[in-house]
């Protein structure tokens, strides 16, 4: 059986009482001790973000400031969007943030055993006929050059080193992820058709000539043999088909949930299928060995090193910022020379307000249905279409980790049947001797309803939270809990889009896309459907260019 990397290459505290369910510390949270672990609960800016859901009266503007264009919302797709205006020629622009830093699903963090990720934390090697990303690899230096072939060189020290994953199944660390111990051979088989199946999706094109999956997603084939998998459910899809195997579906559920942040019922089965074939990354190391498309870059903060990257492509004069964090915007409105924005100085406690001649809102579709209720109430209502998962990261700081049989250590660890989707080393890559680790677990919440297990998840304290954290690491490593040093948490009620049936080539995730005159532009990775770095970085480009042949049709004609 194909461990998942072959297959992509060819193609102590009483805390068992609490493996009920994820939910069940609800009812003895009074009860709960204290734990004598250091760390905090993040995210507490959601209350912020709520006051655009109407009753807060802002103070009235202080002052004014005139420019070409605002972006508002400092996630990948803003920041990519910024990065082009300028590029472009296009530099009177400002860019507005919430939080107190940029970055959204790939900010991130750092203690004194390392930096660590607080969302995505890895980048898939991308298809080389992808040239904007990859000409962004170059820019910061992950891309060292080009092979006679035209294939991208790849600087080893941001390729994932081995080994890279394990799963725990009965008992025992195998190598991959792909269920392999104890797997009948019934299930072994269905394992393998599948596998067959990606292998052939992942060559297949439509009759327009495009690849049937890609990435970004818009370049896939308009074929209605392939965007009719967009109507069912990837479980229906499964049904059909006979994958019945609990190991391969299994699988695909993880896949899934550490992708999408939902389950096989969930999303497409275009979507489910997308996971796999779309990935067509390959290249070179600089010693000359082969990269192919199981191969990932990461880094000891994540995808934070590329956003990093990305706000410090601009430059931003002390005297004249062209970002500013903390800064909420609660107000558009257009008028004849451009559009009116008033954003709320969440530190100083004023409005400023600003006219722009364009406005690009890269933000979650659960901010823009707020802005955009007063001015586009049908574009508003797309939001309502939008399965926004809530994900839970924990990062914990240990001074070892107790290791049961099998395979060693890894970049990526994950149980068999565990509540979470397992855990990454955030210090993998790192070649000095540091004896202690930083681990990021992540945990998509989907056993409720998104709506539902977002308000559950923002009633648990921090203390809740820690008990359910060391109840799932126990479940990996027994006995564990004592050389825990530290445990920060996150609870992102947005985490991420769900691409749900009908979401991807449904006609509003279109409509979503456009423009509102020449004034109003929109980007997210919510417009994508599906939350991946690839998609929020193109989706930024995209309207970037939007807003470019607005202002300036004669000299960047389309």
């Amino acid at each position: 059986m194909p461990t998942r990397r072959f297959f992509l290459h060819q193609t102590g505290l009483g805390l068992a009482g609490l493996l009920a369910g994820p939910w069940a510390l609800e009812s003895c949270r009074s009860t709960t001790a204290p734990i004598p672990i250091k760390g905090q609960l993040r995210g507490a800016n959601q209350a912020v973000g709520h006051l655009l859901r109407g009753g807060t009266a802002f103070p009235a503007p202080t002052h004014e400031q005139h420019l070409d264009v605002l972006i508002i919302g400092g996630g990948i797709a803003g920041l990519s969007a910024r990065r082009w205006l300028h590029r472009q020629g296009l530099s009177n622009t400002l860019l507005v943030e919430l939080d107190e830093q940029t970055g959204g699903n790939s900010s991130h963090g750092q203690n004194a055993v390392s930096a660590y990720p607080w969302g995505a934390h890895y980048l898939p090697v991308p298809d080389p006929r992808n040239t904007e990303l990859i000409d962004f690899l170059r820019e910061v230096g992950t891309i060292t050059g080009l092979a006679d072939q035209g294939q991208p060189i790849y600087n080893e020290y941001h390729l994932c080193h081995d080994p890279q994953e394990r799963l725990l199944i009965d008992g025992h660390w195998q190598e991959g992820l792909v269920p392999e111990r104890g797997v009948p051979a019934s299930d072994r088989a269905q394992l393998a058709r599948f596998f067959a199946l990606i292998d052939t999706l992942k060559q297949a094109t439509g009759q327009d000539g495009r690849d049937a999956f890609a990435i970004p997603l818009d370049r896939s084939s308009a074929d209605p043999t392939f965007r009719a998998l967009d109507t069912i459910s990837f479980a229906d899809y499964l049904d059909q088909h006979g994958y019945t195997s609990p190991y391969l579906r299994w699988y695909l559920s993880y896949a899934c949930r550490d992708d999408y942040g939902a389950t096989p019922e969930t999303v497409s089965a275009w979507a489910g299928l997308h996971y796999f074939a779309a990935r067509k990354g390959k290249g070179r190391t600089q010693t000359g060995g082969l990269v192919a498309a199981s191969d990932v870059l990461t880094w000891p903060q994540g995808n934070g090193f590329l956003l990093d990257h990305l706000r410090q492509s601009v430059d931003s004069p002390p005297e004249q910022p062209n970002l500013l964090t903390h800064h909420l915007a609660h107000a558009i409105q257009p008028h004849e020379h451009g559009v009116r924005v008033l954003c709320y100085n969440v530190a100083a406690k004023r409005t400023i307000a600003i006219q722009a001649k364009a406005v690009l809102l890269a933000t979650p579709q659960v901010v823009t249905k707020s802005l955009l209720r007063p001015l586009a109430p049908d574009r508003a209502a797309f939001a309502d279409q939008v399965h926004s998962a809530p994900w839970l990261v924990a990062n914990l700081t240990v001074n070892s980790l107790p290791q049961g049989g099998g395979m060693p250590l890894c970049w990526d660890n994950v149980g068999y049947n565990t509540a979470s989707v397992g855990y990454i080393t955030a210090n993998h890559q790192d070649v000095s001797d540091q004896p202690k680790r930083v681990i990021t677990l992540y945990w998509p919440l989907t056993d409720a309803p998104p709506h539902e297990a977002r308000q559950r998840a923002y009633r648990l304290t921090y203390a809740d939270w820690v008990h359910r954290v060391l109840t799932e690491l126990e479940a990996l490593h027994p006995g564990v809990t004592p050389s825990v040093e530290q445990i920060d948490v996150q609870v992102w009620g947005h985490g991420m889009v769900a691409p749900t049936p009908g979401f991807v080539w449904g006609e509003a995730r279109q409509q979503a896309m456009r423009s509102i005159g020449n004034q109003l532009f929109f980007a997210h990775s919510d417009l994508s459907g599906i939350s991946l770095f690839e998609e929020a970085f193109y989706q930024g480009i995209r309207a970037a260019r939007e807003i470019i042949q607005a202002l300036h049709p004669s000299t960047h004609p389309v």
